[in-house]
């Protein structure tokens, strides 16, 4: 229950701040925005500012008094609208409602003629220049990749997991031999070991520990007990446990007995103003690394490859995010401002219904010289949107059959 709760959370500040991008470039160019929503509807309440300023409350669907903004002429529409401000749009005023709503996966921002009506109306969306509106979809782009830069600053300000070499100019403490790789099908994934385990020592016949002193110390144990049953202290997050296996005498070249990869590790914290360098750079890193990522991804199946790449849709993720939440703060600090760069990524896609493929269609326009046919492009966005939830569909099956979710929900049930 707390892995799903921390997985909302995340995902609703990722989408949040996504949409919070669309809102603020959208005003600041002088499009009405007509509702900015915090979660998903049915609304729980909201409200709005009228002619004289003051603000009046919507409950739910319809409008609730307040006992200081009494106004018995608030009555609402079928639709939940209320009338004053539906008089008020259709002579071109500005009355956004701010509300809150029921499922708490992020928000909305319903902008005025953003599906290419209305462009008579000096507000709306599709009344504005092609590069106002490239700017107002690529917001919600760019506030992830901010969202990204300060969630990565914050966790080199507070302390991150890092290579003791790579630590420089930092404050240093805690120093971990830490697990950074799990290869597959190996002994250590047979173990039930995982990237960010610290590798304590061994536990004796005795019931006592050996402790490691260093990465070869472990590596050095691994080759001189190959295909002996050895049992190792592990510590992940505030958990100790003990896991058994056998380091295999024969492997690839380039794995080792266990088949992990290890490395000395700091908790390493750094002054503000390094810290928000560094968050930075690593945005910036991880964008280029998820970009090569993409392009060999699509390489490999337009040449009829397999993907040789693991890719996980939200089940995948909300168990990843049981198990980092399981290493500590800091760690789903990092975890979270990676997903931010993620979505940034995957919405730049010139790909229909996404920002990215709304931006295409802005370019065609300024290219030709005219908009593209609104029913063709109605057509590609749906067709779009209609592909996506279909390879959502097919990730999460095969995610519910990878982490075996039914068989655990089966299990509490």
């Amino acid at each position: 229950m707390i892995t799903i709760v921390i997985f909302i959370l995340i995902l609703g500040l990722l989408v949040f701040v996504h949409e919070l991008g669309h809102f603020l470039i959208a005003r600041r160019n002088g499009v009405r925005v007509e509702e900015f929503g915090f979660g998903f509807p049915p609304r729980i309440f909201g409200f709005y500012r009228n002619k004289k300023g003051e603000r009046k409350f919507i409950w739910g669907n319809r409008p609730a008094r307040n006992a200081s903004l009494a106004n018995a002429s608030l009555r609402s529409d079928a639709g939940g609208e209320i009338e004053e401000i539906r008089e008020a749009r259709k002579v071109g005023e500005e009355k956004t409602v701010y509300s809150v709503n029921w499922i708490p996966l992020g928000g909305f921002v319903k902008i005025t003629g953003e599906d290419g009506d209305e462009k008579d109306k000096p507000g709306s969306f599709a009344s504005k220049s092609p590069f106002a509106r490239i700017r107002i979809l690529a917001a919600g782009v760019a506030m992830n990749f901010l969202l990204a830069i300060i969630l990565f600053s914050f966790g080199f300000w507070l302390g991150v997991p890092q290579a003791a070499e790579e630590a420089a100019g930092a404050k240093i403490k805690g120093e971990k031999i830490q697990v950074v790789e799990v290869g597959k099908g190996t002994p250590a994934e047979a173990m039930g070991m995982r990237m960010g385990d610290e590798i304590l020592g061994v536990i004796d016949p005795k019931g006592g520990t050996l402790k490691f002193s260093s990465v070869e110390a472990v590596q050095n144990f691994a080759n001189e007990n190959k295909g002996k049953e050895v049992v190792l202290a592990i510590k992940r997050g505030k958990e100790d446990l003990q896991l058994s296996g056998t380091p295999r005498a024969e492997f690839p070249e380039g794995e080792g007995p266990l088949g992990i990869a290890l490395a000395k590790t700091v908790e390493a914290s750094y002054p503000w103003h390094k810290a928000i360098w560094l968050g930075i750079q690593y945005t910036f890193s991880l964008t280029v690394t998820f970009v090569v990522f993409l392009f060999e991804l699509i390489w490999r199946l337009i040449a009829g490859q397999p993907a040789g790449l693991d890719v996980s849709g939200p089940v995948g993720i909300a168990v990843m995010t049981g198990q980092v939440a399981q290493l500590g703060f800091g760690y789903l600090v990092r975890f979270a401002a990676m997903l931010s760069v993620n979505l940034a990524i995957i919405n730049i896609l010139p790909i229909p219904a996404l920002d990215g493929g709304r931006i295409l269609f802005i370019l065609v326009e300024k290219l030709k010289g005219s908009p593209v046919s609104k029913k063709f492009e109605q057509r590609a966005h749906n067709l779009g949107f209609a592909l996506l939830i279909t390879l959502m569909l097919f990730v999460t099956a095969r995610d519910l059959m990878k982490f075996d979710i039914i068989q655990k929900l089966k299990n509490i049930f």
